[in-house]
């Protein structure tokens, strides 16, 4: 230390300025023993905001649920071993979503690496699991070169593709005095870049089209190019199909949106009729496509900023590889110099397509219809809805609840249960200035439900909607019709109202879409942390039950392979 107290320039500071110029305004994390340096760095700087979650797996999610709702960066802090371990699953939910995040974690003293002799909270090869959870892994070997290193694991994080990056230091490093080197980038000043060359073959197909689909995928949300694929839309007539992370691609009430209903098999024969298919940053996952069973047309143009995702799951014809922002710009303006029209039968069919599938599942909700429309009449348009997996976000919370904008709709793009109410957490903490509301069922919610008082700590008004069936209702479905019986499904839970309000939450419990209603205008208009808890039982079953994704039950049956 100097003699007034300051204290000495360390690789803690330095991680700490490295966040602060990357524009980082908030952190999620668990203080420990192998992370205090950087955590009294943060206290001493003053300027980024510590979110203290309950355990690092809820950490993550909130730093993932932070960047997808604001579109900046986000960052978690965890200990050492089992700590990063915690991380791990809800890194891979990260990187499965695309999600730029940095996850910093400690690491035992550097002499005794790879030692095995018992250093507290010692793993055996944490890099290595770290590098098989996330876009990339780094551990910081020299201390002088601490921010250099957090400056590449945050230019990976944000470049597309984009995804999870962590980073290790070992904490005999991070309370190391090191100069306080100053890394400027020096470039040449250059000409503003040039639009990108749009190949003419590429734009004389899709002004040829008669047929168009557009599949929009995460791709357009994190390339900020919404504008961009209407436009394309309303230039081409196309129909517009969107996958889970794509929602909010288009307005979903836009009469060309058929949405995430890629399986169903009037968009199937869509899909088949269809002279031409632009993809714009979508995986084609396999829970999307029941396992990869919907066919594309011959003619396929992909647009996608990953190398890796041509040909990966759909064969293409013509590949644009970049940001779809640029590429969507481009392609618009040489259709409109092309002179492009569009079949109005076509569009016509499409509207009559989307009216047509929208129809077919809500004869299917029973008295959930009521909860849907009841959702989407109270929540402000721009609300944004998290979703863990349960039935009823499944059936129509991410199918029938309009999206109007991107960022506002957010999902388990891994699949994994439980990590809703952490991710919710993230979002709201990176716009106190939406309404937040979270889909989940109790079975799910019991894996994170120690996160629940950080939006007490937080001052977060996160509204939670938990549908409670006592057990796993996906399961017990898809169990039904795979075997004609259940196991391991049914779950004794607590009285979710008791626990909600023994946590700082203003709770009910409903038993009908009437109360439901009441109860979710009432928690919007207190912006306090707030619970519905839906009685199942007495609401009573949907007019036709759930049996999974499509083909889910087949696959589980005995079959030679």
């Amino acid at each position: 230390m100097t003699t007034n107290g300051q204290m000495e320039f360390t690789t803690a500071d330095a991680v700490v300025a490295e966040l602060v110029r990357a524009g980082v305004e908030v952190v999620f994390g668990v203080v420990s023993i192998h992370n205090m340096p950087i955590y009294d760095a943060l206290l001493r700087e003053g300027s980024i905001r510590i979110v203290c979650s309950r355990g690092e797996s809820g950490a993550a999610n909130m730093a993932d649920g932070y960047a997808r709702s604001t579109g900046k960066l986000g960052v978690v802090i965890t200990s050492t071993g089992s700590g990063a371990g915690n991380a791990a699953g809800s890194l891979v939910e990260a990187w499965a979503a695309g999600t730029p995040v940095l996850h910093l974690t400690g690491e035992v003293s550097s002499k005794y690496l790879g030692t095995g002799r018992g250093y507290i909270h010692e793993c055996k090869d944490q890099l290595s699991m770290m590098k098989g959870c996330c876009k990339e892994a780094y551990r910081l070997r020299k201390p002088e070169q601490a921010a250099a290193v957090v400056r590449q694991a945050i230019q990976d994080a944000t470049t597309a593709p984009r995804g999870p990056v962590s980073l290790e230091i070992p904490i005999d490093f991070q309370s190391a005095i090191i100069p306080n080197s100053v890394i400027e980038v020096v470039q040449p000043v250059s000409a503003p870049a040039a639009a990108p060359h749009i190949p003419a073959e590429v734009t004389s197909k899709i002004a040829a089209a008669r047929r168009p689909v557009i599949w929009a995928g995460g791709g357009v949300i994190s390339s900020e190019a919404s504008a961009e694929l209407t436009r394309l839309a309303e230039l081409t007539g196309a129909a517009v199909i969107t996958s889970q992370s794509g929602k909010g691609s288009i307005p979903e009430d836009h009469p060309q949106c058929i949405g995430h209903f890629a399986a169903y098999e009037d968009v199937k024969n869509l899909l088949k009729q269809s002279d031409l298919l632009i993809s714009v940053g979508v995986r084609f996952r396999g829970n999307e496509t029941a396992n990869w069973k919907v066919t594309a047309p011959e003619a396929h143009i992909s647009i996608d900023a990953d190398l890796s995702a041509f040909n990966r799951n759909y064969e293409i014809t013509h590949g644009l590889l970049g940001e779809a922002k640029a590429i969507l710009n481009a392609l618009n303006e040489g259709l409109v110099s092309q002179g492009v029209t569009r079949d109005e039968a076509y569009v016509a069919e499409v509207k009559s397509v989307r009216e047509k599938i929208r129809g077919i599942l809500r004869d299917t909700l029973g008295p959930y219809e009521k909860f849907v429309d009841g959702m989407r009449k109270v929540l402000p348009k721009d609300a944004i809805l998290v979703r863990d997996v349960t039935v009823p976000a499944n059936v129509w919370g991410s199918r029938l609840f309009e999206i109007y904008e991107p960022r506002t709709s957010i999902h388990a793009s891994g699949g994994g249960i439980g990590q809703g109410l952490p991710t919710a957490l993230g979002a709201q903490a990176g716009r106190l200035d939406r309404v937040v509301v979270l889909m989940a069922g109790d079975g799910g919610y019991m894996l994170n439900v120690g996160e629940m008082p950080v939006a007490v700590q937080e001052n977060l008004p996160l509204i939670v909607v938990l549908f409670d069936d006592q057990g796993y209702g996906v399961l017990r479905n898809i169990q039904d019709a795979a075997y004609g019986r259940q196991v391991a499904v049914d779950l004794v839970s607590p009285d979710f109202v008791m626990l909600a309000k023994s946590m700082g939450f203003e709770a009910n419990r409903i038993g009908n879409p009437e109360e439901f209603v009441a109860e979710l205008e009432a928690a919007v208009a207190r912006r306090k942390p707030s619970m519905i808890v839906v009685d199942m039982n007495a609401v009573g079953p949907m007019a036709k039950p759930f049996g999974g994704p499509p083909g889910a039950a087949d696959a589980f049956k005995p079959k030679k392979l």
